[in-house]
């Protein structure tokens, strides 16, 4: 070991592609994304600005834009200035740095999920109850409980990975520091890395998922139970979309981390990153705001107020 050169920086392989496909792909990847920052940072102002949508759903909401903003800066702008570069980049530390937001926003995204799944529950289900379960006081904690989770869960991979020595190659095969794309460069047992990666991807992505279903199943039976046929259509549209955003991205993150894992699945990880980099983010404001009546009369309310 004291004759190795440990690895100061990555190479971000990224796309294998003619320059003019790249330029052309860095005009597409800057759209969506200033895209999914529009729609996010509308959302937040809108649930600001309105104490009409100062409800623990919109709570949620504003806490799930905040991610999608944090979860799509870590990684999108390094990408697409590969595209522009030639000799693409990005330094240890900076590796690590990029590894930890992303795994910390991802983990957090997950439990966040469920709260809000478990809150449509609450709502649909016991709406007698709904404020006295959903006092400011229990929403507080589990928003908080699920920052805390996931940025120390977090924090504890990108310990375990830094530790690691790198020895060469450098060449990280993806668009972005990846963790799994890095831990293939360690010049050491990765074992016990993959075995708490794996702990950790049941807890953050199986559980959470499991309870979303089981959440909007009942949510589902009590539909078909108490409503009208006008009713039943109007809260089966809003929750089908709900579950649809939630199933595409607990889906494309438990392929990603819980399927099978070989060389020839690089190009199905990349494709699996471009959905919930850009797709999702896009999808989380449109699905759960946009498209509500509430925060469409915020947004003509704060029109009005800016004409005047």
């Amino acid at each position: 070991m004291e004759n190795q050169t440990f690895v100061t920086e990555f190479i971000i392989l990224g796309f294998s592609i003619s320059p003019k496909v790249q330029f052309f792909l860095f005009g597409l990847f800057s759209i969506l994304y200033i895209f999914s920052l529009i729609g996010n940072a509308l959302t937040f102002v809108l649930i600001w600005l309105d104490s009409i949508l100062r409800t623990p759903m919109y709570f949620f909401l504003c806490h799930l834009s905040i991610l999608d903003i944090c979860y799509a800066s870590n990684n999108v702008p390094h990408m697409l200035g590969n595209l522009l570069l030639q000799r693409k980049t990005i330094s240890f530390a900076g590796c690590g740095v990029q590894i930890y937001f992303h795994l910390a926003a991802g983990l957090t995204e997950c439990v966040l999920l469920a709260v809000m799944s478990y809150d449509r529950y609450v709502a649909i289900c016991q709406p007698l109850h709904y404020t006295l379960i959903m006092n400011w006081k229990v929403c507080l904690i589990l928003v908080a409980c699920s920052w805390v989770s996931g940025f120390l869960c977090g924090a504890l991979l990108v310990i375990l990975t830094v530790k690691l020595p790198f020895c060469g190659p450098n060449e990280v095969d993806h668009f972005f520091c990846e963790l799994f794309a890095v831990l293939k460069l360690a010049c050491a047992d990765i074992t016990v890395n993959k075995s708490i990666t794996s702990a950790l991807s049941v807890f953050f992505l199986l559980l959470p998922f499991i309870l979303v279903l089981i959440s909007y199943l009942h949510i589902l039976v009590a539909i078909l139970r108490t409503c009208s046929a006008e009713g039943r259509h109007k809260i089966f549209s809003t929750c089908s979309s709900h579950l649809s955003v939630v199933v595409l991205f607990y889906g494309a993150t438990i392929i990603m981390y819980m399927g099978p894992r070989n060389s020839n699945l690089a190009i199905r990880e990349k494709l699996l990153f471009l959905f919930y980099s850009f797709i999702s983010p896009i999808l989380n404001p449109l699905i759960y705001s946009l498209r509500n009546k509430q925060v469409k009369g915020a947004l003509v309310k704060v029109l009005r107020r800016e004409k005047s």
